[in-house]
C-alpha cells in the first residue's frame, strides 16, 4: 500500500514566519533533508508549488513523510544549525553540500610586523594563531568581513602587501590602515591585530570594556575622531553579540523544553557542545492522563537516558524548561550511566535562558504542525462524528466563548474549524452590550441571536455542529435561540468543565430539543474528538480574551466624552476647562451644562443622556 502524501496545507497555514531550520523525513523516519530559511513559511511552501519544481525536488516531495522546524534568532544561526545537521545525518538530498574537505579556519600570522588575517583550510604548518572550525566558507567570509570593517586588519596577501607603492581601495573605503605604505604605526596595528585575536577567542565583554576606557581616554585629550572610530568599534561588536546567540556561550549542554495541549506534547532537545548547537530533535511522547509540562518531561528524561543503548555523549549539564521533582535523584542516576557528573538544572540564565526560549518556541511550533496534520483531523472529525452521532462528517464547527472583567467590556467570540483546522477568515468577535454585568447567560444569547440572524440572512455559512463554552445554562439559551429564529440541522453541544475542572475532564451536554432531555457524554481523555473539542475550546478562549482585552485597555484610555453626538475635540476641552475633569462632568445637570459657551439645551441633554446611560 502506498504511503501517503503529506499534507502540505494545514502545516504551511500555522508556520512560523520567524528564521530557522527545517528537516524533511521519509516514512521510515530517516532524514532525506536539512535546510535553512529566513522565512521558514515561505521557504517551506516553495516545495509545494504546483509548476516549475526541479525533477530532484519534486522526488523530495513525493518522499516526505513529516517535516520538524527548529526556531533560531537570525539566519546565521539557522545557517550554522543547518550544516551541523547535514554534517551529522548525511541527508541523501543535500548531497551537493557533502563533501571529504576539512573545516575551514581563520588565520592570524604572528611572524610579521604587520600581521595578515586569512582563509585558511588544510594542514596547519603557518607559524600563527587558527581560529574555527568554521561550518562552511560562507560562515568564514561574514566573520573576516565584519573584522575588516571593524579593526581593519590587512587581510591581502604577503607578494601583494610587499611590493604596495601606494594605498589600495581598501584603505579608500576604510577597511584597511594601509600598513603597507606606512599610513598606520606599528603600535596602533598592533593594537588592532590584538583586539582581533579577542575577537575570534569570544573574549568580546573584556574587549568592550577595554575599547570603553579607550573611548574615554580620547574624549579627555580631546582626540575626537579616535573616539568616534571607537565608539563605531563598541557598537559593531555589541550588534554581532545580540546577533550570536547561538555561539556565545560553553559547554556540553542538552536543552529540552516541553509543549502541551490536552493529551498531545512536544518534547524539543537542543544539543549545544562548545557553545554552538550541533543538533535538535522533536519527540511526541503518549502524555499520561491529566499530567502537567512538568510531568511529560519527568517521564521522558529517565526514559531518553537512561533506557538500554542511550547515546554515548552525555552532556555536562541538561537544561529543563520545567521544574521536575526529584532533581537530584535523575541526576544522581543519570550520572551513573554516564561515569560521571551530569547536572539537572532548571532554565538559567543569559545564553542558556536564550537557548530555552528557541527550543520552547520550536516545541511549541511543532506541536502546532503535528496537532494541525489533515490526516489527523480527519480521524478527529470521524471520532466526533461517531460521538455526536451524525448522519455525515461534519465539515465546519462554531464555537462561543464570552471574556469579561467583572461584567467590564463583555465581548463574545466566535471561532470557526473546518477540515483542516482552523479557519481564521471566519472568526468574529461581538462587542456585547445592555446587558446586565456579569450575565453571561444573557451574554451569550445576544452574541448568539446576532450571529445566526446574520447567517439566517444567508451572510455566510451555517455550522453542522455549534460549540458553546459552559454548562446547562449557556446549552438551554443556545437551544433556545436557534429555535427562534427557526435554524435547524445544527447540533448544539455544550462543553462543562466537568467536576474537576480540569483539562481532559471535561463533560458534554448533547441538546435534544427545546424543552430538555439534555445528555451527557464523558469522553476519554485520549478521544480524538475530546482533543478537537478542546483545541477548539481553547482557541475559542484565547480569541475572546484578546478581544476583551483590547476593549478593556481602550476604553479605559479614552474619556468618556468621545463619542458623544455634537461633541467635538473642542467642546470637550471646554467641558474638561470648565468643571475640572470627567467625573465633575457626570455630576453636572443639564442647567449647568447649558452654562459653558457653544453648549445649547439639546447638545447638553445628549451630553447628560449618554453619561447616565439614559
Amino acid at each position: 500500500m502506498a504511503a501517503m502524501p503529506f499534507d502540505h496545507q494545514p502545516f504551511l497555514k500555522q508556520l512560523t514566519q520567524r528564521p530557522g531550520i527545517y528537516q524533511m523525513f521519509g516514512e521510515d523516519g530517516a532524514v532525506l533533508y536539512v535546510g535553512k530559511a529566513k522565512n521558514l513559511r515561505k521557504r517551506v511552501a516553495s516545495y509545494f508549488r504546483k509548476t516549475g519544481l526541479a525533477p530532484k525536488t519534486a522526488a523530495l516531495v513525493s518522499r516526505i513523510a513529516t517535516i520538524d522546524v527548529t526556531i533560531t534568532q537570525t539566519e546565521i544561526e539557522a545557517l550554522l544549525l543547518e550544516q551541523n545537521l547535514i554534517k551529522q545525518n548525511h541527508p541523501p538530498y543535500n548531497i551537493l553540500l557533502r563533501d571529504d574537505k576539512s573545516y575551514p579556519y581563520i588565520f592570524l600570522s604572528d611572524r610579521d610586523t604587520y600581521p595578515q588575517l586569512s582563509f585558511h583550510r588544510g594542514s596547519k604548518r603557518k607559524s600563527g594563531s587558527y581560529f574555527g572550525p568554521f561550518p562552511n566558507v560562507h560562515s568564514v567570509r561574514e566573520s573576516m568581513n565584519f573584522l575588516q570593517k571593524t579593526f581593519q586588519v590587512r587581510q591581502c596577501e604577503d607578494s601583494v602587501f610587499k611590493n604596495r607603492s601606494r594605498p589600495c581601495l581598501q584603505y579608500q573605503i576604510k577597511r584597511c590602515t594601509a600598513p603597507c605604505v606606512g599610513l598606520v604605526s606599528e603600535e596602533d596595528y598592533a593594537r588592532d591585530v590584538r583586539h582581533t585575536g579577542m575577537f575570534l577567542e569570544g573574549k568580546s565583554d573584556r574587549l568592550i570594556r577595554e575599547l570603553e576606557r579607550d573611548m574615554d581616554e580620547a574624549s579627555q585629550q580631546l582626540a575626537f575622531e579616535r573616539a568616534a572610530s571607537t565608539r563605531d568599534q563598541i557598537t559593531a561588536l555589541r550588534t554581532i553579540q545580540a546577533e550570536q546567540v547561538v555561539e556565545s556561550g560553553s559547554g556540553s549542554i542538552d536543552v529540552l523544553a516541553v509543549a502541551q495541549e490536552g493529551a498531545q506534547g512536544c518534547v524539543h532537545a537542543l544539543y549545544i557542545r562548545q557553545g554552538r548547537i550541533l543538533g535538535s530533535r522533536s519527540f511526541y511522547p503518549k502524555v499520561p492522563l491529566a499530567t502537567t509540562p512538568a510531568d511529560v518531561l519527568a517521564n521522558f528524561v529517565p526514559q531518553y537516558y537512561l533506557r538500554e543503548g542511550a547515546r554515548g555523549d552525555f552532556p555536562k549539564e541538561i537544561i529543563v524548561n520545567e521544574k521536575i521533582e526529584e532533581t537530584e535523584l535523575l541526576a544522581a542516576a543519570i550520572s551513573s550511566v554516564a561515569e560521571r557528573k551530569v547536572a539537572l538544572k532548571y532554565r538559567g540564565r543569559g545564553t542558556r535562558a536564550k537557548w530555552t526560549e528557541l527550543a520552547e518556541r520550536t516545541a511549541q511550533q511543532n506541536l502546532q504542525g503535528r496537532i494541525a496534520s489533515r490526516q489527523n483531523a480527519l480521524q478527529r472529525m470521524e471520532a466526533l462524528q461517531e460521538v455526536l452521532g451524525l448522519d455525515e462528517l461534519p465539515e465546519r464547527l462554531e464555537c462561543f466563548d464570552i471574556s469579561h472583567s467583572s461584567g467590564e467590556a463583555t465581548v463574545a467570540s466566535c471561532v470557526v474549524f473546518d477540515s483542516t483546522g482552523p479557519l481564521k477568515s471566519d472568526y468574529r468577535r461581538l462587542n456585547i452590550q445592555n446587558v446586565t454585568a456579569g450575565d453571561d447567560y444573557a451574554a451569550m444569547e445576544q452574541a448568539l441571536t446576532r450571529r445566526y440572524t446574520r447567517l439566517k440572512k444567508g451572510e455566510g455559512k451555517l455550522p453542522d455542529v455549534l460549540l458553546v463554552d459552559g454548562g446547562k445554562g449557556q446549552l438551554r439559551r443556545a437551544v433556545a435561540v436557534l429555535d427562534e429564529l427557526g435554524i435547524v440541522g445544527v447540533k448544539i453541544v455544550g462543553v462543562a468543565k466537568g467536576k474537576t475542572r480540569k483539562a481532559g475532564f471535561e463533560t458534554l451536554l448533547l441538546a435534544q430539543n427545546v424543552d430538555g432531555g439534555d445528555s451527557e457524554v464523558e469522553l476519554d481523555v485520549q478521544s480524538s474528538a475530546l482533543l478537537l473539542i478542546q483545541q477548539i475550546r481553547d482557541e475559542a478562549h484565547r480569541f475572546a480574551i484578546t478581544g476583551h482585552r483590547q476593549r478593556r485597555d481602550k476604553k479605559r484610555r479614552s474619556s468618556a466624552l468621545e463619542g458623544i453626538d455634537g461633541v467635538g475635540p473642542k467642546r470637550r476641552r471646554e467641558l474638561l476647562r470648565f468643571f475640572g475633569g470627567v467625573k465633575e462632568v457626570e455630576r453636572a445637570s443639564v442647567a449647568e451644562l447649558i452654562r459653558i459657551p457653544g453648549i445649547n439645551k439639546k447638545v447638553a441633554e445628549a451630553i447628560y443622556s449618554a453619561l447616565h446611560n439614559e
